[in-house]
């Protein structure tokens, strides 16, 4: 198991206004707040998988700021780095779901405290004790955050592995040219990218045969990508410096989809969770991810799902970490 706080994570907590019932905008009766953000997704994953992360973030001092609070002090996740930015307003991210039940988002966040982030808020002695930081295109949509993701990013020692979930949100960006332009020149500092086909598309990463699409980013400087694809599982490269490499696919499992938000963040935290204690079967990491991927998506929200390992043993009960 990775020793408490050798996993960082740093990325955006925000608040999922998800609908209460399904259908399209208009339909939805009411939205419930849900604990949400990327960052967040991955590192309150992480804690309920039993290996908690230390987690850089940045939280406003409003009502919504004191529910996301309260979600990580009630983890084991250590407060060191979550910051209070009390001139900042809490992100919201609207979700809907049109008539066939793919899901849009709508972000409300001008002043959004996970904007504000700070270049060097996390001190170079924090990241030498690191084996994993992890990172997200949402915080690099924007500056300061941006800049901030970026130094992080670089600063990380040798010998630390990080990773990036580009994240593409068309919302967020000016354009998909800026998009491109910031997550290629990201990812001569990254070793790890998980992302899906529609995340690297508008990065430039185009093609059908997902196999090709995660060599084509290995180009770049990361030697590992992993491709989700929801309901058909996930795909695997990498290349001789990777810790699996070789291409390995994965066809995932049968649930009964409630709401799919946040589930590739969660699968990220079991691959996570896998390769930093030690899995270097990429058929057993890729089944323990997709497994907590699967759990992720049986109940509304994020992580609400996963509340702890029973859930993952239902569809997969190699845990290495236990």
């Amino acid at each position: 198991m990775a020793e408490d706080g050798t996993i960082l994570v740093a990325g955006d907590t925000l608040v999922d206004l998800l609908p209460d019932e399904p259908g399209p905008p208009g339909e939805a009766g009411g939205y419930t707040p849900n604990f949400g953000g990327s960052g967040a997704n991955v590192a309150l994953a992480l804690d309920r998988l039993g290996v908690p992360p230390l987690f850089w973030t940045q939280l406003a001092d409003d009502d919504f700021g004191t529910f996301l609070r309260g979600h990580l002090y009630d983890s084991s996740i250590p407060p060191t780095h979550i910051v209070t930015d009390p001139d900042a307003r809490t992100t919201l991210a609207v979700v809907s779901h049109d008539a066939h039940g793919e899901r849009s988002f709508n972000f409300y966040r001008d002043d959004g405290a996970c904007t504000r982030m700070q270049a060097g808020e996390v001190p170079d002695a924090t990241l030498a004790d690191a084996d994993w930081v992890h990172t997200t295109g949402v915080t690099l949509s924007v500056e300061p955050s941006r800049t901030a993701t970026l130094d992080l990013q670089e600063r990380a020692p040798d010998g630390t592995t990080v990773s990036l979930d580009p994240n593409w949100r068309p919302e967020m960006w000016h354009s998909r040219q800026e998009y491109a332009a910031v997550v290629r020149g990201a990812l001569g500092n990254v070793d790890v990218v998980k992302a899906s086909t529609e995340d690297l598309g508008p990065a430039g990463f185009e093609g059908q045969d997902p196999a090709q699409v995660a060599k084509s980013v290995t180009r770049y400087g990361p030697h590992t990508v992993v491709l989700t694809r929801g309901s058909d599982g996930a795909v695997c490269y990498g290349t001789d410096d990777s810790p699996v490499p070789g291409l390995v696919e994965h066809s995932g499992y049968d649930v009964e989809p409630v709401d799919a938000t946040g589930a590739g963040d969660v699968f990220l935290a079991g691959f996570i969770a896998s390769l930093t204690s030690g899995v270097r079967d990429p058929e057993r990491l890729l089944g323990l991810a997709n497994a907590a991927g699967a759990v992720a998506t049986t109940k509304p929200g994020a992580v609400s799902a996963l509340t702890g390992l029973d859930e993952v043993r239902e569809y997969h009960d190699d845990i290495p970490w236990e």
